[in-house]
């Protein structure tokens, strides 16, 4: 049975379509001084780019 690296899984939510989503960092603290509109976008998921999959994939499989 191969090892994957939980620690990337927990940050990452892999979709049925083989998708690979992340949130946005900084989102945790400091909020009051930062308007809505920049606050929203880093709570929704957003998709990672072709090369960053190719990578975080070859990441789960050692």
């Amino acid at each position: 049975m191969e090892k994957i690296r939980k620690s990337i899984l927990k940050r990452l939510r892999i979709t049925k379509s083989g998708k690979i989503l992340h949130s946005g960092a900084g989102i945790n603290h400091f909020q009051a001084k930062k308007s809505r509109g920049k606050q929203l976008p880093k709570k929704r998921a957003s998709d990672l780019s072709r090369i960053q999959k190719r990578m975080i994939i070859s990441y789960l499989k050692h």
